[in-house]
């Protein structure tokens, strides 16, 4: 089977991403393709560059408190562009009380501060296609 290829993504203006770093690098000692995206970027930004790469997960990381209007804009334009097999996962600051209208708008799994990064790694192999 061909290497998971995952895109680990930070939309919108924040400017911390240690732990999308540690993410990544998590995600690529357990034998995943990473591709790192850098920092402030556009939903549409992230969507052209999971086409363009190919990837079978968008993992997005968020601390900025935008992920209510970020992470379902960056997974309608994936959608739009036909990936419908693409596995979208969020991780972050994010209050409890927001992820069911995060998992209702497209997101898989949501990854809070603290979540071993073993869980990510499982999750990953248990849902891509």
């Amino acid at each position: 089977m061909a290497k998971v290829r995952v895109l680990v993504a930070k939309p919108g203006l924040d400017g911390h991403d240690r732990g999308a770093k540690v993410v990544a690098r998590a995600l690529r000692d357990a034998g995943f393709e990473v591709i790192y995206t850098g920092l402030r970027q556009t939903p549409e930004q992230i969507a052209e560059a999971a086409l363009q790469e190919d990837v079978n997960v968008v993992a997005m990381s968020i601390l900025s408190g935008a992920h209510p209007h970020l992470f379902p804009k960056v997974v309608n334009l994936i959608r739009e562009k036909g990936m419908d097999d693409v596995l979208i996962i969020g991780g972050g600051v994010i209050p409890e009380t927001d992820i069911p209208a995060l998992k209702e708008a497209g997101i898989a799994e949501v990854f809070t501060p603290g979540t071993p990064t073993g869980d990510i790694v499982e999750f990953i192999k248990a849902n891509v296609k």
